[in-house]
């Protein structure tokens, strides 16, 4: 079993580099964004939005959601992106980690249930920062108390 200590300062390590993630980003591109208002990714994208984010929606056959331009791809983006946030199963991670690799972005985040080993090994090798299981909306929400 682990010291309380250690555990909590883990916590506290986590929360930092969270807290810099989300202070340094400005473009997030938000991987499996649904054009449905109750679906969770909806949400969160227009969340970030509302906290002046601006967010990439990217999910194929898709032209819109919230009023911003949907790319089928990663790699579609013509811009630079901070943080790919991902809304798509575990087995589908690894290839989105390596499309975030692809395109240079600093993190690599896997929404609140999502956990792939594979992802987070592929992006940390590159260098990016991983978030697995943490709803970025909360994460930000808990930073701005």
């Amino acid at each position: 079993m682990q010291p309380v200590y250690d555990t909590l300062w883990r916590m506290d390590r986590e929360s930092e580099k969270i807290a810099r993630i989300l202070r340094r980003a400005q473009v997030i591109a938000v991987v499996g964004a649904s054009p449905r208002p109750e679906r969770p990714s909806n949400m969160v994208a227009r969340y970030l939005i509302e906290q002046g984010f601006r967010v990439i929606p990217v999910r194929p056959k898709v032209s819109e959601v919230l009023d911003r331009r949907c790319y089928p791809r990663l790699e579609d983006i013509p811009e630079s992106v901070d943080i790919v946030d991902v809304f798509r199963r575990p087995e589908a991670c690894p290839d989105v980690a390596r499309s975030a690799v692809a395109i240079g972005a600093r993190v690599l985040w896997l929404q609140q249930g999502i956990v792939s080993d594979e992802a987070a090994e592929i992006a940390a090798a590159a260098g990016l920062d991983v978030v697995m299981d943490r709803c970025i909306k909360v994460a930000h929400q808990e930073m701005t108390r």
